[in-house]
């Protein structure tokens, strides 16, 4: 999971609405903390053997007890589909011989009953070893997770910060979206990006650039050296995936590098490559940070002057927010846009607090979810920094911390 508020995930605590990982779909059957998933299929058999009990003539539902081990298939374990699949044959010739012989089922529905059982119990084992398969994809696509978006200490970099992440699809729990934050003896750097293309392939790429961001940010003096080094790594990144003959040799980043300067704790630098502009959430309302932008990293080639840097002023009560074009190109029913700024703008005259950073990203969640009615087009993240306050109210000092 990526690092949430105060270095908790919190798209841990708060999952996708409506989605569910196939390995929890027993969730709901269970009672103070036990499974009862043999509930369902025990009430049927009950049901079926009462009611050909208690019938007459010559109709008989004995035969639906068949039902019973396919049921038990779909939500118990193998020796629960094979326990079954044993009581469902059993209470067949138990009740078939209480009719008088004339109405009888016999034999040839015995051996249906007996066929359904083995073969329920064969598709439980086929079931239960995909869910082994699809939990360790999970493990493993959860430690690449935690690879990209690395878990960040609470007040890291003398920053408070928050972030939620959602894939686009549901089962891939990680995409080509990234964010961190590296201090260092030059202050507090932040990067927040999103890989063009999905696919393994985009999340090779923002590990290679949260490597060269973690090492540069603490090493460089200059964020426009950073910015400098994020650039290069791109390109020998891309030479790299051309030489091997991938199709993916012209991919590309947008991002956002934010510097918090040691000496300063009333301004921000910022160099934005092709991304949208960090908006300030503060009591007095959300404002789009002036600071010019670049084309995005790797297109250097299409315009040899770097992005601009620009320090602009951020108040003490101020949260900076990044989005990524998951939020600012979800769309509505009937096509529209989501209006990010207008809608914290509306939040925050509701309720201020909205503007610490672990509401203000779980708004943003909350508001690109309901906007899209929970139908993501693309990877979407959100991630708030502000600076902590010391004793009096000054700037932060763990931002002069090394790592």
């Amino acid at each position: 999971m990526s690092p949430g508020s105060g270095g908790h995930g919190l798209h841990d605590r708060y999952p996708l609405t409506g989605r569910r990982d196939v390995v929890h779909r027993h969730e709901m059957l269970r009672l103070r903390g036990r499974s009862i998933t043999w509930l369902p299929p025990l009430v049927l058999l009950t049901a079926i053997a009462i009611a050909d009990y208690n019938t007459t003539g010559e109709f008989r539902i004995i035969s639906w007890i068949v039902l019973v081990p396919g049921i038990a298939a779909a939500i118990c374990g193998i020796w629960g589909t094979a326990v079954f699949a044993v009581l469902a044959m059993s209470v067949y010739t138990v009740v078939d011989s209480a009719w008088p012989h004339q109405f009888q089922a016999g034999l040839p529905d015995f051996i249906l009953v007996a066929t359904g059982g083995v073969l329920a119990t064969l598709a439980c084992v086929v079931r239960v070893r995909a869910e082994r398969r699809a939990l360790h994809m999970r493990d493993v696509t959860d430690t690449v997770r935690r690879t990209v978006l690395r878990p960040l200490p609470r007040g890291w970099g003398g920053l408070e910060h928050a972030g939620v992440y959602l894939t686009a699809d549901a089962q891939a729990r990680v995409g080509g979206d990234f964010y961190d934050i590296q201090p260092g003896p030059y202050g507090t750097r932040v990067l927040v990006g999103d890989v063009q293309g999905k696919g393994l392939g985009a999340v090779e790429t923002a590990a290679v650039l949260l490597g060269t961001f973690r090492e540069a940010g603490y090493h460089e003096a200059e964020l426009m050296k950073v910015a400098d080094r994020l650039e290069e790594r791109m390109l020998r990144h891309r030479e790299y995936t051309t030489a091997l003959g991938r199709g993916d040799g012209d991919r590309f980043a947008t991002a956002v590098l934010l510097g918090f300067p040691v000496d300063r704790t009333d301004v921000v630098d910022a160099v934005v490559f092709g991304h949208e502009a960090p908006l300030a959430v503060g009591p007095r309302g959300v404002r789009s940070l002036a600071a010019g932008g670049g084309l995005p990293i790797g297109c250097r080639d299409l315009a040899p002057d770097p992005p601009p840097l620009c320090r602009v002023p951020v108040a003490a009560d101020e949260t900076l927010l990044v989005v990524t074009d998951g939020v600012t190109e979800a769309r509505d029913g009937h096509g529209d846009f989501y209006r990010l700024a207008e809608a914290l703008t509306r939040a925050v005259a509701a309720d201020p607090r909205v503007v610490a950073p672990g509401r203000l990203v779980v708004a943003v969640r909350d508001g690109t979810l309901r906007h899209s009615r929970g139908h993501l087009a693309d990877d979407t993240t959100a991630f708030a920094v502000r600076r902590t306050r010391g004793p009096r109210g000054e700037g932060p000092e763990e931002g002069r911390s090394r790592h």
